[in-house]
């Protein structure tokens, strides 16, 4: 697989737009003998994908967080190394809602695969799947982790640098006030000057930027409109 490794690097040098990256993560997908490939980004607040796995099931998986419960992600999480699954193994001894998970994702041809996750900035953690309907794998040969990794890592500062746009992501709800009160601390406005400008009490205004702070996972406020910005929340 060495010279797959090789290929990825290449194109995630090389790839500039979304529909670049997708023909070329398709095609070395298909040449490995595999069917479908999922980025995924974890971020604090959810995660985000770019995949070619059919489109029901991204919805599905982001629309009932299966990013939450998925035991890939969870192992990836863990061990940060380079390793292959096979649900109908791996189904084996598991709970009763990670055996439907197994179940429901069999259901769209994703039975088993390769999954190389890597350390990304911040704390934070990208990870590249190559999956098939397959029940197991047989690969001719141990992968090289360290091509792995740095192939996945080329890919990541690939997707990041050209803002690719996710095919599917987690959804992060704010209500109409607190959009409108985060927005109006992006523009630099305190708390006091909030309550105001939208004659509030500065204890709602507190109140509804507190919330806003959870629902994005945020630590401060200033991360909290930091975030909501980069999701376009605001």
């Amino acid at each position: 697989m060495n010279i797959w490794f090789q290929k990825l690097t290449n194109i995630s040098a090389l790839a500039r737009s979304r529909e670049m990256f997708e023909e070329a993560l398709a095609e070395l997908t298909g040449e490995l003998g595999f069917d479908c490939y999922a980025y995924l980004n974890l971020q604090p607040i959810g995660t985000y994908a770019v995949s070619n796995y059919p489109a029901e099931w991204q919805d599905r998986y982001f629309a009932k967080k299966f990013d939450e419960l998925d035991p890939i992600v969870t192992i990836a999480k863990s061990t940060k190394r380079t390793f292959t699954w096979s649900s109908d193994n791996s189904r084996r001894n598991t709970s009763k809602r990670i055996r439907r998970f197994y179940l429901d994702a069999a259901e769209f041809g994703i039975r088993s695969g390769i999954t190389i996750p890597v350390a990304t900035a911040f704390g934070r953690m990208s990870m590249l799947t190559i999956a098939s309907h397959k029940p197991s794998l047989s690969l001719d040969r141990d992968i090289d982790p360290i091509m792995a990794a740095t192939a996945v890592a080329q890919l990541h500062a690939g997707i990041e640098h050209a803002e690719i746009d996710a095919t599917a992501k987690s959804s992060v709800n704010l209500t109409a006030k607190q959009a409108l009160l985060l927005k109006w601390s992006a523009e630099g406005k305190a708390m006091r000057a909030i309550a105001t400008i939208e004659n509030m009490s500065y204890f709602n205004v507190n109140f509804h930027l507190n919330n806003a702070r959870k629902a994005l996972d945020a630590g401060t406020l200033p991360q909290a409109t930091a975030t909501a910005t980069k999701l376009k929340l605001i």
